[in-house]
């Protein structure tokens, strides 16, 4: 295991707060790291990237697909944005190198991703 697979193991899946959480990166446009059974397929990844360059505003509007799933757009800034369908929900973060995806469900507390994040 590496060291971004023990971070998404060790700051977001034991503490329960996500279901499951992967790594993308940016510069190589692939995901470099995930929990054990979340396959993120190359095209979510490609347009999750795109999202936070060209795509943020219609995002905010329409909400987002991701793995086959409608998630509306709760909230959204330059660096994260928070999804909700009726099972659960979505958070991607972004740093200049990263973007961290990780979906929860009803009860858990995503927001931990951002801490998360700041150890990247």
């Amino acid at each position: 295991m590496n060291q971004l697979q023990a971070l998404l193991n060790d700051s977001l899946i034991r503490t329960k707060h996500v279901e499951n959480a992967a790594i993308i990166d940016i510069k190589e446009r692939k995901v470099c790291a995930s929990t054990f059974g979340f396959n993120v397929p190359p095209e979510n990844a490609l347009n999750l990237i795109y999202t936070f360059y060209k795509n943020l505003l219609q995002v905010r509007r329409g909400g987002l697909y991701f793995k086959e799933k409608y998630y509306k757009c709760v909230r959204a800034d330059e660096h994260s944005i928070y999804l909700q369908n009726v099972h659960g929900g979505l958070i991607v973060v972004k740093t200049k190198t990263f973007i961290l995806v990780a979906t929860y469900r009803v009860g858990m507390y995503p927001s931990v991703c951002v801490e998360a994040v700041e150890k990247l």
